[in-house]
């Protein structure tokens, strides 16, 4: 099993990157079949930017631009998607939306049919989400947090492609939680991981 681990936060000494990084030690946890690959969006200097080449490309007129091509090979190495991101005003980040935005296209995440009909096609790809919030539970439970993400990210993003959202986790550093205990969630999430990807039937593959 092979996981991407995208990440969203400029700085590399952050408790989102620290919980990045033990995700990806217990996806290794997990046996030596198993690996990852981190995103760093910022350090790799993402432009999440839509810009000409992008709209002719969602309309099939050119391919698409090669920094979005190179993305989605990267995506299409891994049996699964792990997204960490700091909760910025009830939301993902810029960067991490305009990944989503230019990454996720028409005739590669789904096929729109003139607007009638939508084919999803990144069936075979699970994704985990990893939310970090500065506010207390209930600040968030009280606001509606909870359906918002559900609304806009698992139903209006990743169903809309076909991708099983296999977990979603929120980690809130209020309320006196201790980091540690995180650091130790994060990482039997990730020792997880393996076991929620569908391994072929040996038998009926024959």
């Amino acid at each position: 099993m092979h996981a991407l681990v995208v990440v969203a936060h400029p700085n590399t000494g952050s408790f989102t990157h620290a919980v990045a990084s033990h995700i990806g030690k217990g996806i290794e946890d997990a046996g030596s079949d198993h690996s990852f690959e981190l995103a760093d969006l910022t350090a790799e200097g993402f432009d999440p930017r839509f810009s000409l080449g992008d709209v002719a490309g969602f309309g099939l007129i050119t391919p698409y631009p090669d920094d979005v091509i190179a993305e989605q090979q990267r995506i299409d190495r891994a049996d699964t998607l792990v997204l960490v991101f700091p909760i910025y005003w009830w939301s993902i980040p810029a960067i991490m939306k305009g990944w989503i935005d230019r990454v996720f296209t028409n005739g590669w995440a789904y096929e729109d049919i003139d607007g009638e009909k939508v084919i999803k096609k990144l069936t075979h790809l699970k994704v985990h989400l990893v939310a970090i919030g500065g506010a207390g539970l209930g600040t968030f439970a009280r606001h509606g947090y909870f359906g918002a993400m559900k609304l806009q990210i698992h139903q209006g993003i990743f169903d809309y492609c076909g991708v099983e959202v296999a977990s979603s986790e929120l980690m809130l550093l209020a309320d006196g939680n201790d980091p540690v205990a995180h650091f130790k969630t994060a990482r039997d999430l990730g020792a997880a991981i393996p076991a929620k990807v569908v391994q072929p039937d040996l038998d009926m593959a024959g």
